[in-house]
């Protein structure tokens, strides 16, 4: 009875835990902090614009998060916004009074995220030199913000985009391959808004916070190349694979016969700024501090973590083996915490996400230890294609399923975590967060709190 009336509270704490890691990158309060207004001297990060010197207000954007962004920018702008409109997911709406709306397909692209698309591009290029364009990126820009390069179809770039997905390929490389088959990402959307003032708010949702890889860095400067793209095709032996179109697009690309995206030192971005108002290593930070807050020890690992989620969840569960045996590198009670994005390679036919996958390898590798709970999940509250963020586990999970006749191993070799996870009432299911930051995962090691 002690022991699970410790569990409980362990596993109390470490929802607790996320949540605050969740606090940390509120979108709305993220854009609050970064863009403010006094009269009409509005401040970006270190940038400061007179707004009697703009005729017009335009908002755009796009993700998971730039619903609650908007709403925040019109908190701030009020009716000197002049128009806007921003794609999110499907279900990730929130109300607003000038800033239009538009759902669309996540993660696979959609003709109604398309149709938004060519609103945005309707917009932005209508702006001119006295105007000042607010773009609102976050992740899940990439798949919302469809606009196919001449001559390419949704649904080749939609293929493109699942043979990517079930390859296990980094978002670093797909968002290479996705800018150079798009009219919009790798910098496009600059060049279309030029020569307006561009100012974009952006939530980070890859490793590294890397400008060009967010929602594929639709106002950024593109550092990649068509020969990264052939590259990459290469690499995972897709020449043949992918649909014909695209690779003579890259191809083309490559010999020159179609203009390369826009790189630092184009024009087209003298007037522009770009501001990460929100990042993984901002929700470790809260994570950590509620952590400390409620007398764990915590140590963060990294906010840069990548590779084969069960591959992950071994080395995090070595870490919490290693409290427990020698109080070393921290002492118990502990809260181990890390971010970053894994991927998981699928061989089975189940159903389940990186961070569900990330917890049945845990839950295995910690099956009878006692005062050890784990959680993680996706900030955005969606892991893989999933209703759940992520899932708990403690040493008694593989007991309760076997005493239900479920074999874990069986289930992790068929990539279904999902299933094992919702037979044993144990998804961690939060609904939209409007933030996307990667994932947050935490292991609890027990014990007297401090």
């Amino acid at each position: 009875m002690e022991n699970s009336l410790n569990v409980k509270r362990l596993r109390q704490d470490v929802e607790a835990i996320f949540r605050a890691g969740l606090d940390a990158v509120d979108s709305k309060n993220a854009v609050k902090r970064s863009l403010k207004r006094e009269n009409n001297d509005l401040t970006a990060a270190n940038s400061s614009y007179d707004l009697s010197a703009f005729e017009n207000v335009y908002v755009v954007g796009a993700g998971k998060a730039s619903a609650a962004m908007a709403q925040a920018v019109e908190e701030i702008l009020g009716e000197r916004v002049r128009a806007g409109i921003v794609n999110v997911k499907y279900g990730h709406s929130l109300p607003l009074d000038i800033i239009g709306l538009n759902e669309g397909g996540h993660p696979m692209p959609d003709e109604a995220g398309l149709e938004g698309t060519k609103q945005i591009v309707e917009l932005v290029t209508k702006a001119g030199q006295r105007d000042l364009v607010l773009c609102l990126i976050s992740g899940g820009g990439s798949a919302l913000l469809p606009y196919p390069a001449e001559g390419i179809s949704l649904d080749e770039k939609r293929r493109l985009t699942q043979i990517l997905l079930e390859i296990g390929a980094t978002i670093h490389e797909i968002n290479i391959l996705r800018k150079h088959v798009s009219c919009i990402k790798g910098g496009q959307l600059a060049r279309l808004a030029y020569p307006s003032t561009l100012v974009t708010l952006i939530i980070s949702d890859v490793v590294g916070d890397d400008l060009d890889s967010i929602a594929s860095g639709p106002t950024v400067p593109d550092r990649s190349t068509y020969a990264d793209c052939l590259r990459i095709l290469r690499k995972y032996s897709l020449e043949n694979k992918i649909p014909e179109s695209i690779r003579h697009h890259y191809e083309k690309g490559a010999r020159g016969q179609i203009p390369e995206t826009p790189k630092k030192g184009d024009p087209v971005f003298r007037k522009t700024k770009n501001v990460i108002v929100a990042s993984n290593s901002l929700a470790l930070e809260g994570a950590a501090h509620k952590a400390d807050e409620l007398g764990y020890n915590s140590l963060v690992l990294s906010a840069s973590i990548e590779g084969e989620a069960k591959e992950v969840a071994l080395d995090h569960v070595a870490v919490a083996k290693k409290i427990l045996q020698t109080e070393t590198p921290v002492p118990n009670p502990a809260c181990v915490i890390s971010g970053g994005e894994t991927t998981v390679t699928i061989r089975g036919k189940g159903k389940g996400g990186r961070n569900q996958e990330f917890v049945l390898a845990a839950a295995i590798a910690i099956d009878g230890l006692e005062n050890v709970v784990v959680l993680s999940g996706g900030t955005d509250g969606t892991d893989g294609p999933t209703d759940a963020a992520g899932a708990f586990a403690d040493g008694s999970t593989l007991c309760r399923a076997k005493n239900r006749g479920f074999d874990a191993e069986t289930y992790l070799l068929n990539n279904d975590s999902y299933t094992f996870f919702n037979i044993l009432n144990d998804l961690f299911i939060t609904g939209p967060t409007f933030t996307n930051v990667m994932d947050l995962r935490l292991v609890l090691v027990g014990g007297d709190r401090k």
